[in-house]
């Protein structure tokens, strides 16, 4: 009757041993770039320009089935319009490329800051239960080189810098 009771006891623990292993997935969706759900992705849609009355009816071009619509959004030659650039420069805009590379260029910074990073992530790829369990330590690894948002934002603002971004102080009681 004692040894029932040890048994039932040590399957009791293991079984809540192995119910505290499954706490879910703790690493953030932000991670996961690619969606395992068949919905639709929410970044994929992207809301129409508002419809504008143009100066002259007589020069909109005909319309063609499966064409270009002038209310269609079009990210990137916005995304290049917000840098200082003109969408459509063929390649490329001089002048933006020409200041982002005032300093110097480096031939091959890709491939060797991706090897640098292969190289850092194997050398920090957790300690050997983590490796075991699938543990991702991408936060953990990269920890040091992280930036304090919130201790930023006080320097900044200490400064007299404009946040408009960032919510607004908070009051002291």
């Amino acid at each position: 009757m004692r040894s029932a009771r040890v048994v039932l006891a040590l399957a009791g623990a293991a079984l809540l041993t192995l119910a505290a292993c499954g706490g879910g997935d703790k690493v953030p969706q932000l991670m996961n770039v690619k969606s395992d759900t068949n919905g639709p992705d929410e970044f994929s849609i992207l809301p129409p320009k508002p419809l504008e009355m143009p100066e002259d009816l007589a020069a909109l071009p005909e319309p063609t089935l499966g064409g270009e619509n002038r209310t269609d959004p079009r990210p990137f030659d916005d995304a290049i319009l917000a840098l200082g650039g003109k969408p459509g420069a063929g390649g490329g805009d001089s002048a933006l490329v020409a200041y982002a590379s005032r300093q110097g260029v480096t031939a091959g910074i890709r491939q060797t800051l991706a090897a640098e990073d292969l190289e850092f992530r194997r050398d920090n790829n957790g300690r050997i239960l983590e490796r075991m369990f699938n543990v991702n330590v991408y936060f953990k690894a990269y920890k040091k080189m992280s930036l304090d948002q919130h201790a930023e934002l006080a320097r900044w603002r200490k400064v007299g810098a404009k946040t408009p971004s960032a919510p607004p102080p908070q009051k002291r009681e």
